[in-house]
């Protein structure tokens, strides 16, 4: 129950932004017609749920009123909370890291909270007991390098870096060799901040994704493309962006706790076919978790007593 408090209070600027005009629209209208499903549609554009995921949540809404004999508006937010649910599920959230060792590449632009998200996740695994190794493959700053160290060292993981200026692709494949000799469980590589436009980040890219698949053909692989929940629409433009010039197996939303935008996940989700694996909600080491759609749905739509 800790962290849904967590979720339930970090989204809160959403529930009051969003939700809580949709509650109070319903509470205006004293039947359901075309009118309340318009203007629900367009409180959750408004949302940044997204044009295409709000004419679909409207039109599985519209089929559910109807086969369960609905009449009140007030019943229907808990419809929507379920609905969300099930979108938000469909395909699996869950981070298949079943080999040992098994590879989490993390990708982002700069500013996004990539190499704090990455330190988080590392604690989330030795909290589980597993043995992590971060690579420090964003070798254009120094101070990534320093951050991840301090990380490291916050979370009881070890780490492969070397100096400003080194090859990327060469930290990776150093960091997997140590990776085979410590036993280590999981590792996680911290990757340059990049725009999908910087051809030669790109390249260097697959150039890591090439030495991963040669020394780890058969080891479980996530890519994690890191995005604020602050730029909503902007963050399902930007994954959209890098679904094309590499793959993604999930996102890792951070600063929901921050913005009135937390219907992006629905639209990233919804749009692109691509899970959110993990959601932060605050500044702490175990404020980032891993996604639960029923969770998410419940703290944003459902009015919880107490």
């Amino acid at each position: 129950m800790g962290f849904f408090k967590k979720l339930k209070d970090g989204l809160k600027k959403t529930r009051e932004s969003v939700v809580g005009q949709i509650d109070s629209m319903l509470q205006a209208f004293t039947v359901i017609d075309d009118e309340l499903f318009d203007e629900l549609e367009e409180l959750l554009v408004m949302g940044d749920v997204g044009v295409e995921t709000a004419n679909k949540i409207c039109g599985m809404l519209r089929v559910r009123v109807r086969e369960k004999g609905i009449t009140k508006p007030a019943k229907i937010m808990d419809e929507i909370a379920e609905i969300s649910a099930e979108i938000l599920s469909e395909g699996g959230n869950e981070m298949v890291l079943n080999t040992q060792p098994s590879i989490i590449l993390v990708i982002g632009v700069n500013g996004v909270g990539k190499t704090t998200s990455i330190g988080k996740i590392a604690n989330y695994y030795v909290q589980q007991g597993k043995k992590v190794t971060l690579a420090a493959a964003d070798t254009f700053r120094a101070a990534a390098i320093d951050q991840l160290k301090i990380w490291a060292e916050r979370s009881g993981a070890d780490i492969v870096a070397q100096g400003e200026g080194s090859d990327p692709a060469a930290v990776v494949f150093d960091a997997i060799s140590s990776a085979k000799a410590k036993g280590t469980d999981v590792i996680i590589v911290d990757t340059a901040g990049r725009l999908h436009n910087k051809k030669h980040l790109m390249d260097e890219l697959a150039k890591i994704r090439r030495i991963i698949d040669r020394e780890l053909p058969d080891a479980d692989k996530e890519a994690l493309l890191v995005l604020d929940a602050t730029t909503g629409q902007n963050a399902v433009n930007q994954a959209a962006e890098f679904a094309k010039a590499t793959g993604i197996t999930g996102i890792v939303l951070t600063k929901l706790d921050g913005t009135a935008k937390g219907g992006v996940v629905l639209a990233i989700k919804d749009t692109l076919g691509i899970p959110v694996k993990f959601i932060g909600v605050g500044e702490k080491v175990d404020d980032l978790q891993p996604f639960d759609p029923e969770e998410f749905s419940r703290a944003l739509f459902v009015k919880e007593e107490g």
